[in-house]
């Protein structure tokens, strides 16, 4: 198997946010890496796993960064391919690395998630991917009606909770 996202993250202390976008794409029969690079640390591997990404056959790349949150940036400098960053609450509740990571200068686009979003880079790597891949689109409209069902479950379950002056309609469509 060959991947066709990588999940990059600067150091192994992120793996419990970014473990969410591998859960994603494993349920979703996505292959992908993970891998620790780090822009201040590991420079030189950084650079060489962004020029030689697309060449591996990697299609989107997630990276997850916090405190400096150079990580994204600096690979969407450095390769062609979409790259989706995810900032981390590592300081200030994530918001440094929510601004370094939005804030890039024209001609170095990064997708940036909510603080601690890395489900939703996944989910957002998923739709890129579903627009040439028929069977993922299919996969990822199952997931999606499954959101649905969870809403109109909570709101059966709601319906339940009894109250003296809350007003319920059963017949109810929105």
């Amino acid at each position: 198997m060959t991947p066709i996202v990588s999940i990059i993250m600067g150091s192994t202390s992120d793996l419990p946010v970014m473990k969410k976008a591998a859960d994603f794409l494993n349920n979703m029969a996505v292959p992908f890496e993970m891998l620790a690079l780090s822009a201040h640390r590991t420079p030189e591997e950084v650079a060489d796993f962004a020029r030689g990404a697309k060449g591996r056959g990697v299609k989107v790349i997630i990276a997850g960064a916090g405190m400096a949150a150079a990580l994204p940036g600096v690979i969407s400098a450095l390769t062609p391919l979409p790259v989706i960053g995810v900032p981390l609450s590592a300081t200030l509740q994530g918001r440094d690395a929510l601004l370094s990571i939005a804030q890039m200068p024209p001609g170095i686009p990064v997708a940036t998630t909510a603080i601690d979003g890395a489900m939703n880079a996944a989910v957002l790597a998923v739709r890129i991917l579903a627009l040439a891949d028929g069977k993922l689109a299919a996969r990822y409209d199952g997931w999606v009606s499954t959101l649905r069902q969870k809403i109109v479950k909570a709101n059966a379950e709601l319906d339940r909770i009894d109250y003296e002056y809350k007003v319920s309609d059963p017949e109810a469509t929105f």
